[in-house]
């Protein structure tokens, strides 16, 4: 075998097959799990189940604060990506090491300091009563945490293309015609798309930061995955994965949009490159 085609990981069969073993065991298979289990269920108890206006609440909050979430976290995870690359400042390298915070702290410590600074007797839920504003305990809780988890994912995935953008292609761009927006639009939308994606991916199914500041009151400001919790708490397994699988069709629809949206935004952006 010469040089130019010696490999260091085996030949394409050895390493697809790998691939998939590996994806079978951690992905697939307990997929499959949950629909099997699932299937145990009569069609009438699927969907008396998977529609109770308790779960159909839940639903509503997981992935209504999970997509808002995700949008506030893809304007202002773009503006800090783009403060850490583009400027030099005092603290520059403490603060981009913060943002990780999120990624290392556990989510129930997450929960449990956000839930101590916004409760109605702590620090910000003092300031924030006199105005009528109140995050402990409410659906603006479960967005807050959504949000505190999340940032870091669009932060992450725009920086490094930021980085390798070369200012002399944005004022090529600007001596082109292109206002800063068009620039942004045609040449980092992929990127900020996907970090959408992963932000809402992990809001969907975030549980150990939302409990704590939720207040997991029913039908205000319970979440999906809880109900699953609940569930398999009164041993009522096929319930919980009959409400599992509701919730990862929806995940799995919504995020084959999103990348279809990706994938034709950078196809339109190659073709306009």
């Amino acid at each position: 075998m010469s040089a130019s085609t010696r490999r260091i990981l085996p030949g394409f069969n050895l390493s697809l097959g790998y691939t998939l073993i590996y994806l079978s065991l951690i992905v697939l298979v307990p997929l499959a799990a949950a629909f099997i289990k699932t299937s145990t269920l009569t069609l009438e108890q699927f969907w008396t189940v998977t529609t109770s206006p308790r779960v159909v609440a839940s639903y509503r909050l997981t992935f209504g604060a999970s997509l808002i979430a995700a949008s506030i976290n893809a304007v202002f995870g773009f503006l800090f990506a783009w403060t850490l690359v583009r400027y030099s400042f005092p603290g520059k390298k403490i603060i981009d090491a913060l943002v990780d915070l999120p990624f290392a702290l556990p989510t129930a410590v997450a929960g449990i300091a956000l839930t101590a600074l916004y409760a109605p007797n702590c620090w910000m839920g003092r300031l924030l009563e006199p105005l009528g504003i109140k995050v402990a305990f409410t659906p603006l809780g479960v967005l807050v945490a959504l949000i505190f988890i999340g940032l870091p994912f669009v932060v992450r995935t725009v920086q490094p293309v930021l980085e390798d953008l070369d200012t002399e292609i944005e004022e090529a761009a600007a001596s082109l015609g292109a206002d800063r927006w068009q620039t942004i639009r045609r040449l980092l939308l992929p990127a900020l798309l996907t970090g959408f994606a992963l932000a809402f991916a992990r809001a969907v199914g975030e549980y150990g930061s939302v409990i704590f500041i939720a207040g997991n009151i029913p039908m205000v400001s319970e979440i999906t995955p809880l109900m699953i919790i609940t569930k398999l708490e009164q041993y009522d397994y096929a319930g919980a994965t009959a409400i599992a699988v509701v919730m990862l069709m929806v995940s799995f629809t919504l995020l084959l949009l999103i990348n279809g949206l990706q994938t034709w935004t950078a196809r339109r952006t190659g073709k306009v490159r």
